[in-house]
């Protein structure tokens, strides 16, 4: 018997399949089978935060995640949140503005969390976005700067509001 098996779905918006292992990861199959490496294993035991995609919408730790629990499913990584030309979205540029990262390694689990957390609550306060930021652990940051990205990322446009 082998176990092995083929999953299809939904992978940045382009179905795709894979043959993977039974024990294998989420987030080794997005790295072995598809060159991706935004979600990133650190710690293989959900505490970091530096391998979070979106499954279903939902902010996931893919090294706990089977591979084969993606099956007819959409996934979503950091890789996905970009526009056309590569321009940022406003949660990415954000935290450009803030120098929110520097050696980066947490910084694309930290941006699909956020991406869920606002698309399900888009006025948190600053507690609550502490709150959710308490699930990752950034070592060069000191956190301030992540802070500050996302209280400029939730705050309306200006650009579309009349002068008073």
């Amino acid at each position: 018997m082998s176990d092995r098996r083929t999953i299809h779905f939904t992978l940045n918006g382009e179905a795709v399949s894979a043959h993977i292992a039974s024990h294998e990861t989420l987030v080794e199959l997005l790295q072995d089978h598809f060159g991706l490496y935004g979600a990133r294993e650190s710690c293989a035991q959900g505490l970091c935060g530096c391998c979070t995609v979106l499954l279903d919408g939902t902010a996931v730790r893919s090294c706990l995640t089977l591979a084969m629990q993606a099956e007819g499913r959409e996934v979503r990584t950091v890789e996905s949140l970009a526009g056309a030309g590569g321009k940022l979205n406003k949660l990415q540029q954000a935290f450009q503005n803030n120098h929110a990262l520097q050696c980066g390694f947490c910084t694309p689990g930290i941006l699909m969390s956020f991406t869920d957390y606002l698309s399900r609550n888009p006025k948190p306060t600053e507690d609550e976005l502490r709150e959710v930021l308490s699930g990752h652990i950034c070592r060069c940051t000191g956190y301030a700067g992540i802070i500050a990205a996302l209280l400029e990322a939730i705050k309306p446009d200006e650009t579309n509001r009349s002068p008073s």
